[in-house]
């Protein structure tokens, strides 16, 4: 299955009819500034669709993209740092939390995002370990592997896949246009 048409569809905050139109969803969580919505974009073919920022916190709605009017690619605020106040910080937290674990939402897949060039984080554990509670199903995206040094490829690579356990892992790279067919192969 290829992307023909990407639309945005709508941002929300919380409980809406969207999420329950029987449409399914790939969910796209990561910690802030890890480019979540650059992978949507690049899977999508467009560069813009999805609003990227370099200011961590950016995305502050839970925002649905419709593919091929049959999927939604749902782009999340991110988690862990974000230059905002606590109280918003606190309510993009909530508003996460409500999506994955409270409400009626059925994800058909979870991307989670983490940076390759960091490794996983206390937060990308916590979150990885929270979906694994609920049996949500997820794939490992391990985003900017062009700011590897090729010598510390491999072994930045082991040490990701042993922290996350039987989970699938996709190297990726939008710059270099890396796992993106892997990555909509999954997902589509």
């Amino acid at each position: 299955m290829k992307i023909e048409l990407a639309q945005f569809a709508k941002g929300s905050r919380g409980s809406d009819d969207i999420f329950e139109d029987g449409i399914p969803q790939v969910a796209f969580i990561g910690r802030s500034n890890v480019g979540k919505s650059s992978v949507i974009n690049f899977l999508v073919g467009q560069k813009d669709l999805a609003k990227t920022s370099s200011f961590p916190g950016r995305t502050q709605k839970i925002n649905l993209f419709l593919i091929n009017n049959s999927l939604y690619f749902v782009d999340l605020p991110g988690y862990g740092y974000a230059k905002v106040p606590n109280k918003l910080k606190d309510s993009l937290r909530a508003m996460v939390n409500w999506y994955f674990f409270i409400s009626n939402c059925q994800q058909k897949k979870i991307v989670l995002i983490i940076d390759a060039s960091v490794g996983l984080t206390r937060d990308d554990l916590d979150m990885l370990h929270s979906l694994e509670e609920h049996q949500k199903n997820i794939i490992v995206v391990a985003n900017k592997i062009d700011k590897i040094k090729p010598a510390k490829y491999q072994e930045q690579l082991k040490a990701i896949k042993e922290l996350i356990g039987t989970h699938q892992i996709i190297p990726f790279s939008a710059k270099d246009k890396i796992g993106g067919e892997e990555l909509l192969k999954e997902i589509l």
